[in-house]
């Protein structure tokens, strides 16, 4: 095997990515393709614990996905693309360490209460939703991952991937390593309407694959200060979701202070700083829509790479987990 580690991540295939997953991801997974073995996988196991009833939306969404991996500079020539559900090994490490986990555990995740949280079920949601913690761990160790990028908000999925680990190899004999997370700096982009977060759900996102003047329409109706009815009124900068988005996307920074100076001493209006928002947004953009085209006209080339890159990780996996069952002494007649 070879020596470089092994990272795993990926992304549920519930539509378009947007700039939020641009910048809390997929930069710096461009960045570990160069430095690490890597394998990105399209989680539609991980969609079903919330979008169960979405299935004939799956194949779509998983393409534009794969679509806006590809736009942004995600090389299959460089790392595995795979869909998570044809890797039958995985549900099978699942459910073995379902086996060494107990339900409290579980429940402390709290990423899965806020998933609950949002979906507003209260106590009745699925045994499934309840076991993705443990499923995101077996995504991990099926692949033997040594390195897993998350946000602060994730670093408990890896402790308890990390707690399976030594509890596997504590009761069967050393198998798996402890991965180790790789904390991502930034955190999670604020939405256009000012929510915490910008999600397809709550459809207050810039997408990847937005038209130029879908992303004008979308800057023109962000949320900015709210105290501030007209130009002349001093605004407040910090916290204000148009001057994030402007420290994030527009390199012009004399123009950034420019206009955080002038919107301090209510001597610019809204529609300017949003125009140029949108502007810098669009320039970022451009090179992501010209690459999403190119292979827009060859999806079977795209499904191709889905294809090949699923075959790959389908015989590693399937090597790996013939060493799980040996570890275990399960009985293979």
């Amino acid at each position: 095997m070879s020596s470089t580690p092994i990272l795993v991540t990926g992304d549920r295939p519930t539509g378009r990515l947007h700039v939020g997953h641009l910048v809390g991801s997929l930069y710096n997974r461009i960045k570990f393709q160069d430095k690490y073995k890597c394998l990105f996988l399209v989680a539609d196991l991980h969609m079903l614990t919330t979008h169960f009833d979405k299935v004939k939306e799956v194949e779509e969404n998983t393409v534009q996905m794969v679509l806006d991996w590809l736009s942004v500079g995600m090389d299959p020539e460089k790392s595995v693309f795979y869909i998570q559900s044809q890797i039958p090994e995985i549900s099978q490490l699942s459910t073995i360490l379902n086996m060494l986990c107990s339900v409290q555990r579980s429940q402390r995740i709290p990423t899965l209460k806020e998933k609950i949280q949002d979906m507003g079920v209260g106590e009745n949601y699925s045994v499934g939703l309840l076991g993705y913690p443990i499923l995101m761990a077996a995504d991990i160790l099926m692949f033997k991952a040594t390195k897993v990028p998350v946000g602060e908000d994730q670093l408990s999925h890896i402790e308890i991937t990390r707690e399976l680990a030594r509890r596997f190899n504590f009761l069967y004999g050393e198998y798996f390593e402890e991965p180790e997370p790789i904390i991502s700096e930034a955190s999670r982009l604020v939405g256009t309407d000012g929510d915490r977060k910008m999600s397809k759900s709550l459809d207050n996102c810039i997408y990847l694959s937005d038209s130029e003047k879908d992303v004008e329409k979308r800057v023109r109706s962000m949320y900015t200060d709210p105290k501030r009815i007209r130009a002349d009124i001093p605004g407040t900068v910090e916290g204000n979701p148009v001057f994030i988005y402007h420290d994030l996307f527009n390199p012009d920074t004399e123009e950034i202070d420019d206009l955080k100076q002038r919107y301090r001493t209510g001597n610019v209006g809204d529609v300017e700083v949003k125009k140029k928002l949108a502007k810098a947004i669009n320039i970022k953009l451009e090179p992501f829509r010209e690459k999403r085209a190119y292979y827009e006209s060859r999806i079977d080339d795209v499904k191709s790479i889905l294809h090949e890159g699923t075959q790959k990780a389908k015989e590693a996996a399937k090597n790996n987990m013939e060493g799980i069952i040996e570890k275990i002494g399960l009985y293979r007649p």
